[in-house]
């Protein structure tokens, strides 16, 4: 009898990606949940014996799943597979009762280990024919699964950095108008005036710019953080936003970079306004966006006033080869 397996993730491609890592002598049913309520609801009709758990999720995320496991004493092991790579997610999810962690994007190699230290591989040998439900991916869909694994990258060297945990949303991926995207900027003046650095990227047929929002309100506590003198001082105030920059951008920019096997230049990084509001930034430089594939993330340190936004902003001309790209994730 097939052996039930849930695989709990709000991305098509990466429940895609995780089904093609299981053993192909497993004999399982598998079960695809997308978000943590309709995986708490497949566990609970006895659909999830092995659970294997993204943690950003919409409606009910990975770490409320695995707090309703405990609270009603559900039978399931679970792994989480995630882009969230900080050491405190590894540890909050060993406390909430996780058997283990695997960072994504998943490896036949990883999957194969786990299962092999925890005894799991021999719960499920049959005649391995594995029961795989089809997985209808687009596009958007894989570039934002794209997105999500380069954001727990970034902030994870955050995090070491500065010892913070960082809280992390789910990305927004859209192809935008400029109207589009002047109304994603103009959603930011609810939270004050911000300070916007720009940094240009180019890679072979792919080329952008990264725009970090950083709101003036989090300044003073991002530069305690950094140990910086002297936190009201407009020079640390810049000092504080070109690390945070190369940090994020950095860092975000290898995430994808490795995912799609290729390599991008950035130039030196421009600042666009200093305390001003998403209008003033929009008047001086929309004649530089057109329209675009835009990635936002929306960071968050937490117990921290903290807060800055991330938007890759791709042209135009780069869709032919991204969606080229990602074609081979799909395949």
């Amino acid at each position: 009898m097939p052996f039930p397996v849930l695989i709990c993730d709000d991305s098509a491609l990466a429940r895609k990606q995780m089904a093609r890592t299981l053993p192909k002598e497993w004999d399982v049913e598998l079960t695809y949940a997308a978000n943590g309520a309709e995986g708490i609801d497949a566990i609970r009709e006895g659909k999830g014996e092995i659970v294997f758990l993204d943690l950003n999720m919409p409606v009910m995320d990975g770490y409320e799943v695995l707090e309703a496991i405990q609270r009603e004493d559900l039978p399931a092991l679970v792994i989480v597979v995630s882009g969230d790579i900080q050491i405190r997610a590894h540890e909050r999810v060993k406390v909430l009762g996780a058997l283990d962690f695997i960072q994504k994007p998943v490896s036949v190699d990883a999957i194969s280990h786990i299962l092999q230290e925890y005894g799991i591989l021999e719960l499920a040998v049959g005649s391995g024919q594995t029961q795989n439900p089809m997985v209808e991916v687009d596009l958007r869909d894989a570039c934002q699964e794209v997105a999500n694994v380069a954001m727990g990258r970034a902030a994870d060297l955050l995090s070491k950095l500065l010892n913070v945990f960082v809280l992390l949303p789910i990305p927004n991926v859209n192809v935008l108008e400029v109207s589009e995207l002047t109304m994603t900027l103009k959603a930011t003046e609810e939270n004050g005036t911000v300070s916007a650095l720009c940094q240009g990227f180019i890679g072979a047929g792919i080329a952008g710019e990264a725009l970090l929002l950083f709101h003036d309100s989090s300044f003073q506590d991002m530069a305690k953080l950094m140990k910086l003198e002297n936190p009201e001082d407009e020079n640390t105030e810049l000092e504080v936003m070109m690390d945070t920059g190369n940090v994020l951008i950095g860092a975000f920019l290898n995430g994808i970079s490795e995912q799609l096997h290729m390599k991008f230049s950035q130039s030196h990084p421009v600042v666009l306004g200093r305390h001003c509001t998403a209008n003033d930034l929009i008047h001086e430089n929309a004649d530089k966006w057109e329209r675009t594939l835009a990635m936002e993330i929306n960071y968050r340190i937490k117990d921290h006033d903290i807060q800055c936004d991330l938007l890759l902003l791709f042209t135009e001309d780069s869709l032919p080869t991204l969606n080229y790209k990602l074609g081979y994730l799909l395949d």
